[in-house]
């Protein structure tokens, strides 16, 4: 099976340095009861619709990573913490090689993720509220169907839109952002909805 390399920028594009290996850990999480899905345009594989790992390829390494990795007892000392300080739960292992994969200790620590999900051992997103700016309510304030339609978007949505146009800088810029998004807004399209699956 060919693996999923998107075209544009959202692009997981290191999977193509590392296909055997990649094919390789494949064939030893199909073992597992997780299914395999397609996020960020990268391989993950969920369990009871949960995220449990993800794998893929970066420059100098392909690896598995544990969105709730934090919880594993980690007894042979192989889980990175990609992003210190930052990073909270997710954690990383990291192959050089085919001959540094272990099917037996893979399936363990897996099967350890597994577990902990159905346990209920998990970091839980901090959710930050976010205010639209006065440029962004008073655009809605414009049509009143706009602002019925952006309320029933759930709030991660909404918060995507206020975040796309209160980043921009310049007012022009924010004016041609919202123009973009209004017939989405109209049309109960979510801004990202296109990369998700």
């Amino acid at each position: 099976m060919a693996l999923f390399i998107m075209e544009d920028s959202k692009t997981w594009n290191r999977n193509h340095q590392w296909i055997e290996e990649i094919e390789l850990l494949k064939s030893i999480i199909v073992k597992t009861d997780l299914v395999e899905t397609t996020k960020w345009g990268g391989i993950v594989y969920t369990w009871n619709n949960r995220n449990i790992i993800g794998i893929g390829g970066f420059k100098d390494y392909f690896t598995i990573w544990f969105f709730n990795g934090v919880f594993l007892p980690d007894e042979k000392k192989i889980l990175v913490n990609a992003n210190e300080g930052v990073t909270k739960g997710l954690r990383q292992w990291r192959f050089t090689s085919k001959k540094e994969v272990n099917e037996k200790l893979i399936l363990h620590y897996v099967n350890q993720a597994i577990e902990n999900e159905k346990n209920g051992l998990s970091i839980k997103p901090e959710k930050k509220e976010v205010k639209p700016s006065d440029f962004f309510l008073s655009k809605l304030d414009e049509d009143h169907n706009l602002i019925k339609k952006f309320k029933a978007f759930s709030p991660f949505k909404q918060k995507e839109f206020i975040e796309y146009i209160d980043s921009a800088k310049q007012e022009k810029t924010k004016h041609d952002r919202f123009e973009k998004i209004k017939p989405m807004l109209l049309s109960n399209i979510g801004l990202n909805d296109k990369y998700r699956k």
